[in-house]
């Protein structure tokens, strides 16, 4: 098993990251839908799960929400035949459960590409290419009318969901993408390695940046609003 990513970061450094990147974020559709022309196919692998998910096309992407109240999210991406030879910029795919690579001239494809994709679950790669992590990442590895599939992404931890030895005491592994993971803290420790016991300071430490980015954010949207000018 490869190295893991080791980040120590407490749930509220993530909340505030993630506020910090919406209003940004919901400006735009995602670009990676647009990485080359056309559609997704109703025949294609991708197209079949955007299907039975009840997800809607959108460029090569399957958007799906898990229910009314949260936003839409990329659960299918598909980038075959799309003459690709290197294999990046897929963030905005993170939280996708299918990605399909297949029918590219691609060189070779990095683990870190798929780094954080931790609902990743199949990925259909050219039948040269290597599964992300190698096949000890995976639960199978076929491949099928020239196309390799890794399906069922395994967990790099000890699979108990407890302390893992490769992580520091006091603090948790969690599933990082395939081959990786991340280590966070047990409840009520926080600080380098998680040595510190007791309540995080949330408040006092990202509240001056919380208001920071309240600021930036009505700052951006009356920038966008000026930009379109009335009939």
């Amino acid at each position: 098993m490869k190295a893991g990513c080791n980040q120590l970061k407490p749930a509220v450094l993530v909340l505030i990251v993630e506020l910090c990147f919406c209003a940004s974020y919901q400006l735009k559709e995602p670009q990676v839908c647009e990485l080359c022309s056309g559609a997704v196919l109703n025949g294609s692998e991708v197209g079949r799960f955007c299907s039975s998910s009840a997800g809607r096309i959108e460029g090569r992407c399957c958007l799906s929400r898990d229910n009314t109240s949260d936003p839409e999210r990329i659960t299918g991406l598909d980038l075959s035949k799309c003459s690709l030879t290197h294999v990046n910029g897929l963030l905005e795919a993170s939280r996708a459960i299918m990605i399909d690579l297949s029918l590219n001239p691609i060189v070779n494809i990095s683990d870190a590409a798929f780094q954080g994709f931790i609902e990743l679950n199949v990925i259909i790669l050219p039948e040269h290419i290597h599964c992300p992590g190698g096949n000890s990442s995976w639960e199978k590895v076929q491949v099928r009318e020239g196309n390799r599939y890794c399906e069922g992404q395994i967990d790099s931890c000890n699979q108990s969901g407890q302390l893992s030895i490769n992580c520091p005491e006091n603090s948790l592994c969690g599933p990082y993408g395939p081959s990786f993971f991340e280590c966070s803290c047990a409840d009520n420790f926080h600080g380098y390695k998680c040595l510190r016991k007791g309540e995080f300071p949330g408040l006092l430490v990202f509240g001056p940046l919380g208001a920071v980015t309240v600021v930036m954010s009505l700052l951006l949207w009356v920038t966008q609003r000026r930009k379109v000018k009335p009939l």
